[in-house]
Formats: C-alpha cells, structure tokens, sequence
C-alpha cells in the first residue's frame, strides 16, 4: 500500500508546485529535506547502536532474567502460554523494556526476535496467534516511562525542555496500550478473511 500512497504523494507536490508556481521551492524543500533527512539518520543511528549495545551487555550479564523476572507477573498474564519459555519470555521482556525506556527503533530487533520465538508456539505458522497479535498492539502502543527518542528529536529541534512532554507521553501511552490490550482481548479468535 505504501508503495502507492509515496508516488501519489510524490506525483501531487510535483503537480501543484507546477501550478502554484512553486517550482524552485520544491526544488530548495526537496534539497534541504534530503540533507537533514541523512543528518538524523547519522544522529539516531548512534543512539539506536549506543541502546542496541546496551541491551546486548544487559543480555550477557544476567540482567535479561532479572527484567524477565520483574515482569513475570504482567507478561504472565497477558501471555499464559510462554509462562513455562524463559527464552520467549526474556524476549518480550526485553522488547517491552526498551519501549519503556522510549528507545523506538532500537527495540526493533528486539521485537523481531520476540516475534519469531512467539510465532515458534503457534500450532499454524502462517497465521498470526493470538499472542502474535497482543505482542503487536503491546509493541505498538507500549508505555513508555522515558521517551528517549522523541527527546532527542525534539532537543535536535531546538526545544528549550525537550523532557517536558513526559507527563503527557506516560499518560497517552498508558492509555494506548490499556485500549489496545482490551480490544485485542474483546477480538481475539476472530479469523477474518
């Protein structure tokens, strides 16, 4: 879908630019945009290594099953079936840790794994599981304590307090994620073709 939605995005500035008379502003937005498209990918790409190292010294040394552990009685309940994994289990533990701590794409790998250990207890590999799904809607609106990534866009922005949205993000993501839980429970074994 996304490979339609980008030309079309594309092909319309082109178009009203052209009968705008905005011609040279796009040509300027479009120069512009391609260099600090590549200074944040460098910036964030420093963050996402720092965080992605972090967590990998945080799984050597044991800390793993002590996050595990804490998070046992939540994950536990929301995922009664990897009750008995300790490896599915330090999976998801440690990609929801990282979305507490605001880290964004850095608990992407994290998820990845996460997901491939959940898919490994579905009976149908093909089909997304209930706690495939719960993983998702969890990962997707997750709550997040610290949002590390969106400060750091916003002190790269000029923010004069780029923690100050804090009480707000702690709020919506809690919500967010409560919401999405309960609609993914209300949904769940619902096959849709």
């Amino acid at each position: 879908m996304m490979n339609y939605i980008w030309p079309c995005l594309i092909l319309f500035s082109i178009v009203f630019s052209v009968f705008s008379g905005n011609v040279l502003q796009l040509g300027d937005a479009v120069f512009t945009s391609v260099t600090e498209a590549v200074t944040l990918t460098i910036k964030m790409l420093g963050m996402f290594c720092f965080w992605s190292g972090i967590m990998q010294i945080a799984k050597v040394s044991g800390l793993t099953d002590k996050i595990s552990k804490l998070l046992s009685p939540i994950l536990n309940r929301i995922f009664p079936s990897i009750r008995n994994d300790v490896e599915t289990r330090n999976a998801v533990a440690m990609n929801v840790t990282a979305n507490l701590l605001g880290l964004g794409n850095a608990a992407t790998p994290l998820g990845i794994a996460a997901m491939r250990r959940l898919q490994a207890h579905s009976e149908n590999k093909s089909v997304a599981s209930n706690d495939m799904v719960l993983f998702v809607v969890l990962n997707t609106a997750c709550i997040r304590l610290i949002p590390t990534t969106a400060a750091m866009l916003r002190h790269e922005a000029g923010a004069a307090a780029p923690m100050d949205i804090l009480p707000a993000t702690v709020l919506t993501s809690l919500l967010s994620c409560t919401i999405g839980l309960i609609a993914a429970r209300a949904f769940e074994g619902r096959h849709y073709e």
